[in-house]
């Protein structure tokens, strides 16, 4: 049983191979068809005395002729692409600018080839006639050679869409484009309109090219101007508003947040250039995301959208602030009996406390020093209560580390005015907070290593906390805390 993705690949060549042979013969059995109904409904060639089957037996062999040596012509000019796209493999660049050229090449083959047929067949009824007849077989072959041309162009784009994706992943549309939207239009106009319009006046204007009634050719130019242009409309509508539809869906996706958002590049007019353009947003989205992202652990959710939203400088302001410092007791002792590896998993369950239960209260954790934790309430963003948070979020931290048993730790927590902002130079920065509540908050994690419940809070941090907050602490002792030269009372929770 094949490989699923041996059978996709087989069934996407079967298609696009079949695509091309129906292309080719069908555009020159239908070429042929519109001439020779024109020249009929004419009555072209009108002076060649019984021997038109002559002409109509040499216009068959050209086209079977023209036939195999546009399918051998075709398949020299782009016989590299065949080579790639039927092994699978993915094309060099070279190789991918040579495919993005085949609707050109397809049509130029084509073109040649009508034209070839224009001269010959104009040259041999003028032998077998007259130069008006000459003259009337010549340009409605031309008027048959350009609508084929223009539907091969356009119906080709449609065939080698496979090949022009696995083509465009490798060379993307820059710069010189090898066809434009505009070429499309224009093609479409001429099978629409200027074809049809152009046979028109051939029939109706001197000097007349056949003795037949007018009208007969008039209805099928008409006819034929109506099914040719709805379907080179067609062929336009797939490969421009498809495409922009798609492109639509895709930048409504971004716009409402989704980044992991990526469109097919498959055309190499301006439309794959907008193609990639989207794929290059929606990358550069999620390059910006996780950055925000990765800003964001490092400096905390609250700093990252603050430097997003007033930018980077160096700045600040001084902030009323509540204080948090967690610190693990004995850690130099720790650090010498356990590995490393153990060490760093448990200080990170212990971190994991801190995050949950700062945030859970809208505080920031502004910074991890070694075994060591200091949470801000009150910067960078402003607090209801930064007082009430910081000493609910002690007694969190406390009960959570406690009920591990894996470490044991000192938390202190003061408050006071302190400059709250980006700090270093302008090439290097962070954001960070100092000021005399932060040293105090230190200072008191010291003392409150010795202390049963392991949390110490100054009274100033008392004082401005909510009444239901303070009925759970009790006045501890008036310590000196080092390098301050006025002694701090302190407070501990009840559970001590």
């Amino acid at each position: 049983m094949p490989a699923p993705g041996l059978s996709t690949r087989f069934r996407t060549v079967l298609r696009t191979s079949l695509g091309f042979a129906a292309l080719g013969f069908g555009s020159s059995f239908c070429g042929a068809g519109v001439v020779f109904l024109l020249l009929t409904l004419q009555g072209i060639p009108q002076h060649m005395a019984g021997r038109e089957w002559i002409l109509a037996v040499c216009a068959a062999g050209y086209v079977a002729l023209s036939l195999l040596i546009g399918t051998v012509w075709a398949g020299l000019l782009q016989r590299r692409t065949v080579v790639w796209f039927v092994l699978g493999r993915a094309p060099t660049p070279a190789e991918a600018s040579l495919a993005l050229r085949l609707p050109v090449d397809l049509a130029v083959v084509s073109g040649t080839l009508w034209a070839g047929g224009t001269v010959v067949l104009g040259v041999l009824a003028a032998a077998l006639g007259s130069v008006a007849d000459a003259f009337g077989v010549a340009l409605t072959i031309l008027l048959g050679g350009l609508t084929t041309v223009g539907l091969t162009y356009l119906a080709a784009e449609w065939v080698s869409r496979p090949v022009m994706k696995a083509a465009l992943d490798v060379a993307p549309p820059r710069g010189r484009l090898p066809t434009t939207v505009l070429t499309r239009l224009v093609l479409t106009w001429t099978l629409a309109s200027g074809v049809p319009l152009l046979g028109v006046l051939l029939v109706v204007l001197p000097p007349d090219l056949g003795d037949a009634d007018p009208r007969y050719a008039l209805v099928s130019l008409s006819v034929i101007g109506l099914v040719v242009g709805a379907l080179a409309t067609a062929l336009l509508a797939r490969a421009v508003a498809a495409p922009l539809h798609r492109l639509r869906l895709a930048l409504d996706d971004i716009a409402r947040g989704r980044t992991d958002v990526s469109v097919g590049v498959d055309d190499s007019s301006e439309i794959g250039t907008l193609q990639a353009s989207v794929n290059d947003l929606a990358t550069g989205l999620r390059e910006q995301e996780r950055m925000r992202d990765l800003f964001g652990r490092h400096v905390g959710a609250d700093v990252a959208r603050h430097a997003l939203e007033f930018g980077a400088s160096l700045s600040g302001d001084v902030r009323e602030v509540t204080a948090l410092f967690v610190d693990v007791v004995d850690s130099t002792a720790l650090a010498a009996r356990l590995p490393p590896e153990e060490l760093v998993r448990k200080l990170n369950r212990l971190f994991t406390s801190v995050v949950d239960a700062v945030s859970t209260h809208g505080g920031l954790v502004n910074k991890f020093q070694g075994d060591a934790a200091l949470c801000i309430f009150g910067a960078p963003t402003r607090h209801a209560d930064p007082a009430t948070s910081a000493l609910r979020v002690a007694r969190t931290i406390r009960d959570a580390v406690t009920s591990t048993g894996e470490l044991d730790l000192g938390i202190g927590v003061a408050r006071g005015p302190a400059f709250a902002g980006q700090l270093g130079t302008s090439s290097r920065f962070e954001y960070t907070v100092i000021g005399d509540a932060v040293n105090e908050a230190a200072r008191l994690t010291e003392h409150a290593k010795h202390v049963e419940g392991r949390v110490l809070a100054s009274e100033a941090v008392l004082a401005a906390c909510a009444p239901s907050e303070r009925e759970r602490w009790c006045r501890h002792e008036t310590v000196h805390l080092r390098g301050r030269e006025l002694p701090t009372s302190t407070w501990a929770d009840l559970a001590e």
